[in-house]
């Protein structure tokens, strides 16, 4: 909206300036916005990455011990050992807000409360190695949905982070100057008619003492 299309008038300033002043405030509670999702988005980067690098290892020591495991085993013992498993896993998903951002949140709930619940096998024909790397996988999986909660979150907040972003652009370098542009475009404009206006009374005035003046003089002759 350009200055031109700006009726001049002190109700359309008051109004500008009541949307100003509410602008301006938006534009504060955005930035602030903006300032602490950054804060809270980095502390879960650094988060993610610390799981993500726990994970991987784990992870990888239990792929390791598996692979051992197999080469110490017949295919058709570790096949019967792992056809039928005893645990059972079930998934519950839950919000949490952070900052209006909807970030999940997993709890995971066991059949069987038993550790040894993980394992669907006697220990008489398996290998240790498979033992261990079934324990490894069961032990790495609440941080493995911990870091899905996490990496998730990253995700969701930083989509929030862009668009608070481009909220606070959108005040700061387009809405903000064009209502002060409108602002001052309207008080120069007031500014001038009255200046106008007086210039016009002030003539008015001139032309009424001088009429006087000529009236006074055809009285006196």
């Amino acid at each position: 909206m350009s200055t031109t299309q700006v009726n001049p008038t002190r109700m359309e300033l008051t109004r500008l300036k009541r949307k100003l002043t509410t602008a301006l405030r938006g534009h504060k509670l955005l930035k602030d916005k903006r300032d602490e999702l950054m804060r809270q988005f980095l502390d879960l980067v650094r988060i993610n990455k610390t799981l993500r690098e726990e994970v991987e290892a784990a992870i990888k020591a239990a792929n390791q011990n598996f692979v051992l495991a197999r080469a110490g085993m017949l295919d058709e013992v570790l096949n019967v050992a792992l056809l039928a498993p005893t645990q059972r896993i079930s998934l519950e998903a839950s919000y949490q807000n952070i900052m209006s951002v909807d970030v999940p949140k997993f709890d995971i709930h066991t059949r069987v409360a038993d550790a040894q619940g993980i394992y669907s096998y006697g220990f008489a024909f398996t290998s240790s190695d498979l033992d261990d790397s079934v324990g490894a996988l069961a032990a790495v999986l609440p941080e493995l949905l911990r870091l899905a909660e996490v990496e998730k979150s990253c995700q969701l907040m930083a989509a929030e982070i862009e668009k608070t972003r481009r909220r606070v652009n959108a005040l700061e370098h387009v809405m903000i100057p064009r209502m002060q542009e409108q602002i001052k475009y309207i008080t120069m404009k007031l500014d001038e008619n009255e200046r106008s206006t007086q210039i016009r009374l002030m003539k008015v005035k001139d032309m009424m003492l001088e009429e006087a003046h000529h009236y006074k003089e055809r009285q006196g002759a």
